[in-house]
């Protein structure tokens, strides 16, 4: 089935719009206005075109909520409304993501409205279904191009995965298309920015078009979209680069079907990135769920260090409340530096000693204890008890728990269910330990906030005298560096001893990693940063015989 090619006028140069907007997932009305605000300045700008994100309307991924014919519905209606109210901005082109109904299905859709009317749509035709996508579960994918004409211009219509596959260019280049327009979900993970521009300079050498390329911004559950949106030229030419993790409007001019240079904003040093992915997906995670702040327990260790600066710059230093819970086995140390740490990004900050609660419960278990020797059941009371005076404070105040523990940890259960795992958020849950570090300094370097000793100490749990995570652990730049070839490049235990690991760190670090699975299960959403994170892109069975 071929595309209809459909004149809007011709009036070169164009000025085109890159509504960089921050949606909340399944708000459409919400969503809506900030489409219409971000045309409403647009076109106040001079533009004649305004591009909003994938999905748009809805958010993305709108997941199981795409099953509900309610919510088909409200999507249609909101559209058309959208739709009449844009026409107050007589001749602006805006197009739109969202999902729409037809004849064989559910479609990822992108519309072009103006005038008041609905006068293109696309349908996206490759649908991924790896990683943290699952697109096939819910759309059926369209087959044929879209182009419309827009004051002259010629332009084709793709969505996200589309660009990533030579087929949907080309098949838009061939009814005509002079410039690509591309609306994306496309959510983060380590340099994940160059590998998008390669893809977008591969084909851009291949069908000789340029590109227009937007982005959506914001956190959304575990997901953070780093925007990033940016414009080549058909030589392949990089002359548009727009903020990343930012919400924006970008403005890019487009003369003689040519992307002029315009906005370069300098990319960021990937500690940079990474901290302003977590600092993102932490406040839309707890703005969004409409939390009043948050609530962390502070140790006087690097992992609580790390989150409690994240949280203050997502949050602000009035909405983060620390809390240090001493043992008897925690070093004054932990307690000058933990005070120190507080005092210097200004949160409120309490002392709620465990001893009297912890010797409690053992006085309790002391009957059904007797005559066995103390073990990790003693340290996981400690814990729990810090876990339960935090969620106790969560429910007086309705602020969330940020738990603290990293994904060097969580692949090898150095935690506790109910105790450290419990909360709402996992920040760094897929920050590895030796990232931990290099985020810290990071942090330090705009300001010394976190105590140097915190950097410089062992890592304690502190729930037993003179512990260390070594005694149960490999060195973490050994652990990270099999974590990394084990989980994220699927490689076994026999081509990592290969490439020179110790075997019997391997194993144990693989073993540990299958024997966890249960424990993650239950351990609260964090935000995403690595092509695989422990959660929707990594579905392991917890009942399990095979072999690591």
């Amino acid at each position: 089935m071929g595309a209809k090619v459909i004149r809007v006028g011709a009036h070169p140069p164009i000025q085109i719009a890159l509504a960089q907007i921050n949606p909340l997932l399944g708000d459409c009305s919400a969503n809506a206005e900030l489409i219409y605000q971000a045309a409403k300045d647009a076109h106040g700008q001079g533009a004649s075109l305004v591009l909003s994100p994938e999905l748009s309307l809805t958010g993305y991924p709108p997941e199981d909520l795409l099953l509900r014919p309610a919510f088909i519905l409200e999507t249609q209606k909101v559209l058309l409304e959208l739709c009449e109210r844009l026409s107050a901005f007589k001749g602006l082109a805006v197009v739109v993501g969202h999902p729409s109904q037809g004849p064989t299905g559910l479609q990822n859709t992108a519309s072009v409205l103006q005038d008041g009317k609905v006068i293109a749509s696309y349908h996206k035709q490759v649908l991924p279904n790896n990683e943290v996508f699952d697109e096939k579960r819910y759309f059926v994918a369209g087959h044929a191009p879209c182009v419309f004409t827009h004051q002259g211009l010629k332009l084709g219509l793709l969505l996200c995965e589309d660009i990533w596959h030579a087929e949907p260019a080309l098949q838009a280049k061939a009814v005509g298309a002079e410039l690509l327009l591309v609306l994306n979900a496309s959510p983060y993970h380590l340099q994940k920015e160059n590998t998008r521009l390669a893809i977008l300079k591969k084909q851009t050498e291949a069908i000789n078009m340029p590109i227009v390329y937007l982005n959506m911004v914001g956190g959304q559950d575990e997901l953070v979209f780093d925007g990033g949106s940016c414009a080549l030229n058909s030589k392949g030419e990089l002359v548009l680069s727009m903020p990343q993790f930012k919400a924006t409007l970008g403005m890019v001019s487009i003369n003689n079907g040519e992307p002029q240079r315009g906005e370069m904003t300098a990319p960021l040093t990937l500690e940079a990135q990474v901290y302003s992915a977590l600092v993102l997906g932490t406040r839309d995670y707890v703005r969004k769920n409409r939390f009043p702040g948050a609530i962390i327990g502070l140790s006087g260790g690097v992992d609580s260090a790390l989150v409690l600066a994240i949280a203050v710059d997502a949050l602000g230093a009035d909405q983060v409340r620390a809390v240090m819970m001493p043992s008897p086995y925690t070093a004054e140390i932990s307690w000058i530096d933990a005070r120190e740490l507080a005092s210097n990004l200004g949160v409120q900050y309490d002392e709620i000693p465990i001893s009297q609660p912890v010797d409690a419960i053992e006085s309790v278990l002391q009957k059904q204890f007797a005559n066995l020797k103390p073990d990790a059941t003693e340290e996981n009371i400690q814990a729990r008890v810090r876990g339960t005076l935090l969620m106790a404070l969560s429910n007086k105040t309705g602020r969330l728990v940020l738990t603290t523990g990293n994904k060097s940890e969580m692949a090898v259960g150095y935690c506790t269910l109910y105790g450290d795992m419990a909360g709402g958020f996992a920040v760094i849950k897929d920050i590895a330990k030796t990232l931990v570090y290099k985020l810290c300094h990071y942090r330090n370097q705009i300001q010394g906030v976190i105590p140097e000793r915190i950097l410089t100490r062992a890592p304690s749990a502190e729930l037993r005298p003179n512990q260390t995570d070594q005694d149960s652990l490999p060195p973490y730049e050994v652990l990270d560096a099999i974590l990394m070839r084990y989980m994220e490049q699927n490689q076994s235990s026999a081509e990592i001893i290969t490439a020179g690991f110790d075997a019997d760190a391997v194993h144990k670090v693989t073993r540990l990693i299958q024997l966890n699975e249960y424990k993650r299960r239950q351990a609260p959403p964090g935000v995403r940063i690595t092509a695989r994170a422990f959660g929707r892109d990594w579905r392991y069975p917890i009942t399990s015989g095979a072999k690591p």
